[in-house]
């Protein structure tokens, strides 16, 4: 099976986002892959100001165009994250990073939205995503046109490997990871995290990143990166728009999960959270 991540330079112009993704959405199905992934907030990246005034509904412009496509090209299309308008919560305006994933009749097979909120310190520069974004409160779990189990995971949730253990138990081969990771980020822990949930869940992970500087002063590291479940790297983007494609041989996966089979030798009756801590 063929698949792509591709890379973007999104801004808060929408119009132009839309066309790079799909320019480079078309020239990956050119290329073969048959599942393509678009990176997180494809639609706008900026302020917060601009994610407000670029968020849309799921039956928006963005997703109308993003199931038209996956119908002409026939294609799984995840159609990374956009920024979703939800219902005002007391009189106030949130967003969530909501991806989804559309199948090749252009229909909407599962909707993810971003659990884990970017509230953190980078280098000086401090990130709030929870004030102007709603987490999500679900896991998802979809499957391809080939009834491939394919798990959604947006950005930050890489840094929490519960996700991707869940992913897997219940399913996923394929964990698609629409991200817009920090330049200083992707630097120093990008390869890493990506490498090791494949490893951890002997699963395929398509991390497709956004690239280069955003208006806000935001920059984001490019390196978007196809990995399979032996912690191999089967593609990796250079520092600039465009895609990346792979084949996944999923027969080689089934050998992996058999010969070293973690997933079967988990110990779950000794597992405990720490006394204070969240389960």
């Amino acid at each position: 099976m063929r698949v792509a991540a591709v890379q973007l330079n999104s801004t808060a112009e929408k119009a132009a986002n839309l066309a790079a993704a799909d320019r480079l959405t078309r020239a990956a199905a050119a290329d073969g892959a048959r599942l393509i992934v678009l990176p997180e907030k494809w639609t706008v990246l900026g302020t917060d100001a601009d994610l407000h005034a670029g968020a849309e509904t799921l039956d928006g412009p963005a997703l109308a165009w993003a199931r038209e496509l996956a119908r002409e090209l026939a294609i799984d299309l995840v159609a990374g994250s956009i920024v979703e308008r939800l219902d005002s919560l007391d009189g106030h305006q949130k967003l969530a990073h909501t991806s989804v994933h559309i199948d090749p009749a252009g229909e909407v097979r599962a909707v993810y939205r971003k659990l884990h909120m970017f509230d953190v310190e980078v280098e000086g520069r401090v990130y709030s995503e929870s004030a102007v974004t709603e987490p999500g409160e679900e896991i998802v779990l979809s499957a391809t046109a080939e009834d491939l189990g394919l798990g959604l995971s947006i950005c930050y949730d890489l840094r929490f490997p519960e996700l991707f253990r869940i992913l897997a138990l219940r399913g996923a081969r394929v964990v698609v990871l629409p991200s817009a990771f920090t330049l200083p980020t992707t630097r120093d822990h990008w390869e890493i995290l990506v490498r090791a949930r494949a490893i951890e869940n002997e699963v395929f992970m398509i991390a497709a990143n956004q690239v280069g500087p955003h208006p806000g002063g935001n920059r984001s590291g490019g390196s978007s990166m196809i990995v399979d479940p032996w912690g191999a790297v089967l593609a990796r983007a250079q520092d600039e728009e465009g895609f990346i494609a792979a084949d996944l041989d999923l027969t080689r996966q089934e050998e992996i999960r058999a010969q070293l089979p973690v997933l079967a030798h988990r110990r779950t009756h000794v597992y405990r959270w720490p006394e204070g801590a969240s389960s």
